[in-house]
């Protein structure tokens, strides 16, 4: 059974309930992940603290279209509590490491609205890598997300082997961050500037 998680401040926030919902609906009811849920509509866990920062891309009505969840790797991540066995060397990690999880996209979208989404939410984070001093970006992935990923015109490597766990093939990735992300981005396809803004936790409440 999934333990329960203790709801954020986030909460008082719209942008956040979208968030923590969406991630339900895509996480949970979609792809039948084993994961907290908070009064049966917000998929929340134990790293959803104040060390978390979040992009959250919203249309112009206010409604989700896609987050983006970036833990701190020299504190408590899903790597090195979680999933440490799919390293098979030393992890990344440190101030200019970032680890992104619950890289979601709103299901109540259509496949262009979705790719669109998508790919202004990767070049959200490349951006705000280049401009906050992150050097890297880790991450768990299933094989197929992986596949794209390494499609995006990035510096993205696996960190180890695909292992399977209950039915899903995962792996490690690293991405690189440097003057030619971008360049590689546009080469791909993939860039599409967007402004974004990175809200800690403890800062939730704040954002309506």
């Amino acid at each position: 059974m999934p333990s329960r998680v203790r709801a954020p401040r986030a909460l008082e926030s719209k942008a956040f309930r979208a968030m923590f919902a969406a991630r339900k609906e895509v996480f949970v009811d979609l792809l039948k992940w084993d994961l907290p849920v908070l009064a049966e509509q917000y998929e929340m866990d134990r790293f959803d603290g104040v060390d978390a920062e979040y992009m959250i891309m919203l249309d112009g009505e206010g409604r989700h279209r896609s987050s983006a969840r970036l833990l701190k790797t020299d504190r408590p991540h899903l790597l090195d509590e979680l999933y440490p066995f799919l390293c098979d060397g030393p992890l990344p990690s440190g101030p200019t490491v970032r680890e992104i999880t619950r890289f979601c996209l709103d299901r109540h979208q259509n496949a262009t609205e979705r790719r669109l989404a998508r790919d202004q939410l990767v070049t959200a984070l490349a951006e705000h890598a280049l401009e906050t001093g992150i050097t890297d970006y880790t991450g768990v992935a299933d094989l197929a997300w992986f596949q794209q990923v390494m499609r995006f015109g990035w510096h993205c490597s696996p960190l180890g082997r695909i292992a399977l766990l209950e039915g899903r093939k995962l792996i490690a990735l690293h991405i690189r961050i440097d003057d030619r992300t971008l360049d590689g981005l546009r080469t791909a396809g993939i860039y599409q500037p967007r402004t974004l803004k990175l809200v800690a936790g403890e800062e939730a409440a704040n954002e309506r």
